[in-house]
């Protein structure tokens, strides 16, 4: 691997560049355990593919903004690094495929020349802050969150309260109430609110707690009818707080904190999450509302006389795309992008067609597709050609004909099934026999590649997950449907029912079926939640059942949608959530970095953080000692309590009342100066004294 320097403006990108490029060194000479660096590089939105040896990279575009000149770096990465590609994910990210780990410095080096980043792209940290793509120019808004979104974005990148927490954390702003964001289903959900007190206007926001979709949907919980706005990240980082200290850490599949809640309570992580307001390094954080500014308006142009080259896709394209922004005069639209994918080559050729057409501002919407920004009237015909010729003008964004779908067995570890081909079935589908329904934005079909739910579908109205049956002595492609989720608006929604397996080529059938039902039984005016709670999920059921019958299976039934080969399950261990690693010298190893942190925060003044630091060397030593012990603690807390019971008596290692007690000063006191400095005194007494005794032990 050839060495690597940048010439960064940024200090604090060019140590992170530097640093990832040693870790990769030190990991290439067996010098760092495969589990810890596995955790450290997917900090770092490097996410190891299906396929060995190259890895997938996941670019961090708060709430989905990207202007031009960051799109073209984008794809011009993608040619000289991946797959010539870029895929639009529902959390509103780019991810590029098949990069080798070496150049994974290198890569993210060129990207930050345009402020972009993967620093917590992925792993157990604060992944990607997203919003309503409309935010700043929806007509229904109270105000803009955008600006909330990109301080939220700022304040927890690289904050050493939420660098290893047990799993994934994830935060959301819808910019009105009809939730386009989908508040509820994310750990911290945020819909704008505005009071009038005094005579004066308030902003706030209504907040939703411990959502999370998963194998295990739940909605989130409304904790706040309005959280004042410069309480909205002190309150997030007492949340953070909290979950990093008790959130589960060894079963992954219970160390979401939507499990956390289930365990302690709700009334009990309320009050933990209050205790912890005094560590928090702001009690009140103001958001600079100016943060981000209006883009680059396109200036007024001559459009006479130009007329659409398909004037009826074009008058569907306009009912069912674009929509008047909240700015007089200009107009939003919406690009469908079918599975996500944008060829790079494509990408130059689109920023091409719109930059004189529309605001240097793109969004990335959460069901993959994009947002171009005040577009005048006049100008519409002319951008509908020009996206027209390349294929992205097709009308019904966001309607039944817009499949959400996750990369499934293209390129993810945990893909069960090929959701990427299903999407682009039942697309074409809709659209040769069901093109009314491109009006229908009420309806959305979501499908993921497993049940984890990165394409969406347990909050899908029609949606589906890779599964697998047993039949004739084979494995058979399989989808589990899903039906009657959704938004209700306002921080409210519903988690779809699970109704009935079916072999994955006949979920073409399933969709007839359901939407031929629907059409044919449901009531004037009747929505879809409506119809499908009048006639219940066993009604569901019983209808669906004669396609699942195993009985009438055919030979071409046991290969997946756009594969030749028979089926076969093929499941890798998935990254998603990031990995735990319980090894000692590897623990001791690490307090001697995190103290080295702490120095620098005390150093510049950056008392919290230097208290944050110092917190995780205390825990970090503590477990090394109990693992001597063959305890294996599955939190922090954990840790404090179990060492306690195990080492209380030894009071050379800690001269205080009880190591609990000792630690726990961290959420009793304000993170000033002195008790920094008294802390981190504690702490490497502290250090010194475990090291003697991993030392006599080893010796005897």
């Amino acid at each position: 691997m050839q060495s690597f320097r940048t010439e960064l403006e940024n200090p604090i990108v060019e140590r992170d560049i530097i640093y990832l490029e040693k870790k990769i060194r030190a990991y290439r000479d067996g010098e760092i355990h495969e589990d810890k660096f596995r955790s450290l590089r997917l900090a770092r939105g490097i996410y190891g593919q299906r396929q060995p040896g190259v890895q997938m990279i996941r670019i961090k575009l708060p709430f989905g903004k990207v202007t031009f000149k960051q799109l073209l770096r984008i794809a011009d990465i993608s040619d000289e690094y991946a797959s010539s590609n870029l895929h639009l994910t529902t959390r509103q990210d780019i991810q590029i495929h098949f990069v080798s780990l070496d150049k994974t410095p290198e890569l993210w080096a060129k990207l930050s020349e345009d402020s972009i980043t993967t620093r917590e792209a992925c792993g157990n940290t604060v992944r990607n802050v997203t919003a309503s793509p409309t935010a700043g120019i929806d007509p229904k808004e109270p105000f803009d969150v955008s600006p909330y979104a990109q301080a939220t974005f700022e304040y927890f990148l690289r904050n050493p309260i939420c660098q290893e927490m047990g799993r994934k954390f994830k935060m959301a702003f819808s910019s009105s109430d009809e939730d386009t964001a989908f508040t509820y289903i994310h750990d911290i959900g945020f819909v704008p609110k505005v009071k009038v007190i005094d005579g004066e206007e308030q902003r706030g926001f209504k907040v939703m707690l411990g959502g999370s979709l998963g194998a295990q949907p739940m909605l989130g919980f409304v904790v706040h009818e309005f959280l004042p706005e410069d309480q909205m990240i002190p309150y997030a980082e007492s949340v953070l707080r909290v979950f990093d200290r008790y959130g589960e850490r060894n079963n992954r599949n219970k160390a979401r904190f939507k499990f956390l809640i289930q365990k302690e309570g709700l009334e009990n992580i309320i009050r933990l999450i209050e205790e912890e307001r005094t560590a928090n390094k702001s009690k009140s954080f103001v958001v600079n509302r100016d943060t981000i500014p209006l883009p680059n308006i396109p200036e007024p142009g001559d459009f006479s006389g130009i007329q659409p080259d398909n004037q009826v896709q074009y008058d569907e394209w306009i009912q069912t795309n674009v929509f008047e922004q909240r700015q007089a005069g200009f107009y939003g639209v919406y690009i469908k992008v079918p599975v996500g994918d944008i060829p790079s080559d494509k990408t130059r050729e689109f920023v091409a067609a719109v930059k004189d057409l529309v605001a240097d501002e793109i969004r990335i919407t959460q069901n993959q597709g994009l947002l171009l920004k005040f577009v005048r009237k006049e100008a519409l015909p002319l951008l509908f050609n020009n996206l027209n010729k390349l294929g992205m003008a097709d009308p019904g964004f966001d309607s039944v004909s817009d499949v959400t779908t996750c990369p499934g067995t293209d390129t993810c570890n945990l893909g069960i099934s090929n959701s990427m081909e299903l999407a682009r079935v039942l697309g074409e589908m809709i659209k040769t026999e069901y093109h009314h329904l491109i009006y229908n934005r009420e309806i959305n079909i979501k499908i993921s590649g497993c049940m984890n739910s990165c394409g969406q579908h347990g909050l899908a109205h029609i949606g589906f997950h890779g599964a697998s049956l047993k039949a004739q002595g084979k494995v058979l492609p399989s989808v589990q449907v899903l039906l009657g989720g959704g938004t209700v608006g306002n921080g409210l929604g519903r988690v779809a029912d699970k109704v009935i397996k079916v072999p994955s080529k006949r979920a073409t059938a399933v969709l007839r079926a359901v939407l031929d039902n629907y059409e044919g039984n449901s009531e004037e005016e009747e929505s879809f939640h409506e119809y499908y709670d009048r006639q219940g999920k066993d009604y569901f059921y019983q209808m669906l059942k004669p396609i699942a019958d195993l009985n009438t299976l055919v030979p071409e039934e046991f290969v997946d949608w756009g594969h030749i080969e028979t089926y076969h399950t093929a499941i890798g261990v998935g990254e998603c959530a990031g990995v735990m690693i319980d090894l000692v010298a590897t623990l001791l190893l690490e307090t001697d970095e995190k103290m080295s942190w702490a120095d620098e925060s005390f150093a510049a003044g950056a008392y919290a953080d230097a208290i944050s630091h110092t917190y995780s060397v205390f825990i970090s030593a503590a477990k090394a000692l109990l693992l001597d012990k063959g305890v294996n603690c599955n939190s922090q807390i954990g840790i404090l309590r179990d060492f306690d019971a195990n080492y209380g008596e030894n009071k050379e290692l800690y001269n205080y009342s009880s190591f609990q007690d000792l630690v726990l000063q961290i959420n009793k006191n304000e993170p000033g100066e002195e008790f920094a400095r008294t802390y981190r005194e504690a702490a490497v007494n502290f250090v010194k004294q475990v090291r003697a005794n991993r030392e006599a032990l080893l010796q005897s």
